[in-house]
């Protein structure tokens, strides 16, 4: 696990160092605050989750139905979390940047466009590192992180050439292109399969491309709204009001989510006969 936080933290600081070398500080700067900006709802939530999940996931991880079963379940409520901010960061970079770096930062705008790609990525497989190490496959995360390394190194050479925003496609695109092969590799040995890992991945993929073509169109009417900060909280009220109800009513995740809710006792109108019966 040590070895393997020192190959992510080199791998995804590279970009930094090589930025930083050949285009100076000034260029370092901006891409470091799209960067932060960009992994910042990853990282809370890949922690946040990340300490209950593994603890709840170790203490079944020789009962391989309830491990598969709780693990989807998981997986599905974080993709649903992280998917829509994903979207929102690409459609609305402009007034995100804007409101939480301010003005002054809007070269950073195009950088953390190219970047949001990443959040897709990192919310496909961050999860998985719960469930490989809950059922004690810290070496196979480890060959995951030997092989990812050079990959996205490679997406950054290419990128150099092009300054930031190629770093930023070459980051991108490595990590989107690494995110499924290294989904399947890190289940094998487990019950949960491809098909498992599709039908969890499309509810919230789909609600969030609907959420998204339902708010392009009126974005030319809410770019009329001043300043930044209303007009991202309407942006983004049209979007996740659209993207829930697809999610919740059309693909009838409402249930699951409830399930969900009740049995980390965070559903405040079960009763204690349904806590009783979850726990």
């Amino acid at each position: 696990m040590t070895l393997n936080g020192v190959i992510a933290y080199l791998a995804f600081n590279l970009d930094k160092i090589l930025l930083g070398r050949f285009y100076g500080a000034e260029t370092l700067g901006v891409y470091g605050r799209a960067y932060q900006l960009t992994t910042l709802p990853t990282e809370n939530l890949t922690d946040t989750i990340g300490f209950v999940a593994f603890p709840a996931l170790a203490r079944i991880q020789n009962e391989p139905s309830r491990l598969k079963s709780y693990f989807l379940k998981g997986y599905g409520s974080f993709l649903s979390l992280l998917l829509p901010i994903t979207v929102a960061c690409a459609l609305f970079s402009e007034d995100v940047v804007r409101v939480f770096l301010g003005a002054q930062w809007k070269d950073a705008v195009p950088i953390f466009r190219l970047l949001a790609p990443t959040i897709l990525a990192f919310a496909l497989i961050n999860p998985f590192a719960w469930l490989m190490l809950a059922t004690g496959r810290a070496a196979r995360s480890l060959k995951i992180g030997v092989i990812i390394a050079p990959v996205v190194i490679l997406g950054y050479l290419l990128g150099l050439r092009f300054g930031p925003r190629g770093v930023a496609m070459g980051f991108s695109v490595a990590m989107v292109a690494s995110a499924a092969p290294l989904a399947l590799w890190a289940k094998r040995g487990t019950l949960i399969t491809g098909r498992d890992l599709l039908a969890t991945v499309i509810p919230p993929l789909i609600s969030a491309a609907i959420g998204a073509a339902a708010t392009l169109p009126a974005q030319g009417l809410l770019g009329l709204v001043q300043p930044a900060f209303p007009r991202l909280v309407l942006e983004t009220a049209l979007f996740s009001s659209t993207y829930l109800v697809v999610l919740l009513f059309v693909f009838k995740q409402r249930a699951a989510f409830a399930q969900l809710l009740q049995e980390t006792r965070l559903w405040p109108f079960c009763s204690n006969g349904t806590k009783d019966r979850s726990a």
